[in-house]
């Protein structure tokens, strides 16, 4: 054991630091740590709903509570205002993700390459922003000669279409397609949400990295100094600010005219949905799970060296699931960053709770149980730091099999229960601090099956634990 932990700290741990300190991954982080407030409003009103709306609309069909006359039940209508009020919240936090991402991102690039953030944050909306489709078109199936042929030669001389639509097996024509185009406007619910994040991502680095570039060449217009700084600072960032968003509208531009289709279609389709397909996959979470450990082992925050992995694909998988859930729709993934926190740590990295609760049963070291009744408040709220560096965990050989074991079985057990639909995906952005248990339950929409998956997951991390604090006990505090 060692042996592998020293083949670790000198061959893994330096890469890990690295990764850790690099400043695009660390803006990457940050960027989607800065919108903490706008996901968890979103958050909060998609849950709302959910126990406000959707709840009794599922189990209230009748019986006092339900009113016959308008079809629903008399909480959802005495709630009306409060869903009005949570849709509309709704509506500019996780319905617009991507445009709201895109503004932090360039903020936090900014930031690393010591130029003004206000105008990276503005530069990398604006290059989002545009390579949004601005039109769209509709077909409409009518019967044949619902149309006069003066409303014919109208539609078309404005810009639609009339088609045949013919019976597959007959040939016979048996209805005519309507197309109908427009301009002007963006498609919200296609690109704003998770759709546009990966574009966000990629157009934010391009756009604030040339002009973050530019500005430390000191390729600006410099004002006097008796201009005020808010006026020069403007005006310095003009010209770094037009060659950024020139060179990534030439991007759009190009990439559709060559391609066929725009670019931001294209990266949703072949860069975005592909990774996410991956994401789904048992040996992806297992990585995961196992670079998170291995980093925290060493000292290093694996969860935040992981971060720009875990949201940026596991991340959009979430908003997405959000989004779907909030109108509706079919859930589209079963395995998002909330997962990992609701079943894979709770209680913290390396499942510590049970740790904790290993200790205060089964250790007959004061030392143990001293750091354990200090840390067991912490614990309970997902906060391990006290354990991971009291007791300690992190360069512990002797701890560093449950701390790494312990959370490959509950990803397993969640995984495969979640894949199985033994209990519902994850759907709701539950803030990291919520206890075992509860996390779930909310996190999966109020599904009373994810307060069972986490009880047992707890039980058997505890059985991991338990072997290790007995071994413990055994050895002497002052080795």
């Amino acid at each position: 054991m060692e042996a592998l932990s020293g083949w670790l700290e000198r061959h893994v741990l330096p890469i890990a630091a690295k990764i850790g300190s690099q400043k695009h991954l660390v803006a990457l982080r940050d960027a989607f740590i800065g919108m903490l407030p706008v996901t968890m409003a979103g958050a909060i009103a998609v849950l709302l709903n959910a126990f406000v709306r959707d709840f009794p609309g599922e189990y209230i069909k009748s019986g006092p509570l339900f009113n016959a006359e308008t079809g629903t039940n008399v909480i959802t209508e005495f709630f009306q205002p409060l869903i009005g009020v949570n849709g509309l919240v709704w509506t500019g936090t996780l319905a617009i993700m991507a445009v709201v991402f895109a503004a932090s991102l360039g903020y936090n690039i900014a930031k690393a390459y010591n130029v003004d953030p206000l105008s990276g944050a503005i530069v990398s909306l604006s290059a989002f922003i545009m390579g949004i489709p601005q039109s769209a078109s509709t077909l409409l199936s009518l019967p044949v000669d619902t149309l006069s042929p003066e409303l014919i030669k109208t539609f078309t001389e404005a810009g639609g279409t009339i088609s045949d639509i013919a019976d597959p097996i007959t040939g016979e024509i048996v209805n005519q397609g309507v197309t109908a185009g427009g301009w002007g406007y963006f498609p919200f619910s296609a690109y704003m949400g998770g759709t546009g994040l990966f574009t966000a991502m990629i157009f934010g680095f391009i756009s604030v990295v040339i002009f973050a570039k530019l500005m430390n060449k000191n390729i600006i217009i410099k004002m006097p100094d008796s201009v005020p700084p808010a006026v020069a600072k403007a005006f310095a960032a003009i010209i770094p600010g037009v060659v950024g968003l020139f060179v990534s509208g030439t991007i759009y531009f190009l990439f559709e005219k060559f391609v066929g289709m725009p670019l931001i279609d294209w990266i949703a389709e072949s860069i975005q949905k592909p990774l996410l397909g991956l994401s789904q996959g048992y040996l992806a979470v297992l990585i995961i799970v196992l670079l998170v450990h291995l980093l925290w082992f060493f000292g290093l925050h694996g969860t935040n060296i992981m971060a720009p992995v875990l949201q940026s694909i596991y991340g959009v998988a979430m908003v997405e699931n959000t989004n779907a859930y909030q109108v509706g729709d079919k859930i589209p993934y079963q395995w998002v960053a909330g997962s990992f926190e609701a079943f894979v740590w709770p209680g913290g990295a390396g499942v510590t709770l049970m740790l904790l609760v290993a200790v205060l049963i089964f250790s007959k070291r004061a030392d143990h149980k001293t750091i354990g009744k200090l840390a067991l408040g912490p614990g309970v709220f997902n906060i391990n730091e006290p354990i991971m560096f009291g007791l300690p965990i992190v360069l512990n050989p002797l701890f560093m099999i449950p701390f790494i074991l312990a959370p490959i079985a509950t990803a397993t057990i969640a995984f495969f229960a979640t894949m199985a639909g033994l209990v519902s995906p994850v759907v709701v952005n539950v803030i990291w601090v919520m206890p075992a248990g509860l996390s779930g339950f909310l996190a999966t929409g109020g599904d009373w099956r994810a307060i069972v998956l986490t009880i047992v997951n707890l039980a058997m991390a505890l059985a991991i634990w338990t072997p290790f604090i007995l071994a413990a006990n055994k050895i002497d505090p002052a080795e």
